[in-house]
């Protein structure tokens, strides 16, 4: 199986920073794409941002300018720096990720953590 862990979530004031770390674990080949996603109380889970295993990157217009994705492939991990937020950012964080687990598996499977909880709020 395969198994992604979120940490780094917490409670910040507006305008502060927190960085996000997603760690996917298991029998796995190869990860293409990761993402994270959030959910706010009542809402639905949006794109915040996504990044490929090549390095190129998609952002929500939400988090252009504030947030960055960054991967590092040798430790199937995913972060998100996150800056300057805002209350309206206060949400349930969760990252998934495209897992081919062997070497003749021909299309990826996408797994989620269990999420993380960020609140901005002074």
């Amino acid at each position: 199986q395969v198994q992604l862990v979120e940490s780094g979530g917490g409670l910040v004031q507006p305008g502060g920073s927190l960085r996000l770390s997603c760690a996917a674990s298991g029998v796995i080949f190869s990860i293409s794409a990761m993402g994270w996603y959030r959910q706010a109380p009542g809402k639905q889970r949006e794109l915040v941002a996504t990044i490929t295993r090549d390095g190129n990157t998609n952002y929500a217009d939400s988090a252009k300018g504030r947030f960055t994705i960054s991967r590092d492939n040798a430790k199937n991990t995913v972060y998100l720096q996150m800056n300057s937020l805002k209350p309206e950012d206060t949400a349930v964080y969760y990252c998934n990720a495209g897992v081919r687990r062997y070497s003749f598996t021909r299309v990826d499977t996408t797994y989620w953590g269990q999420g993380t909880q960020v609140t901005v709020s002074s």
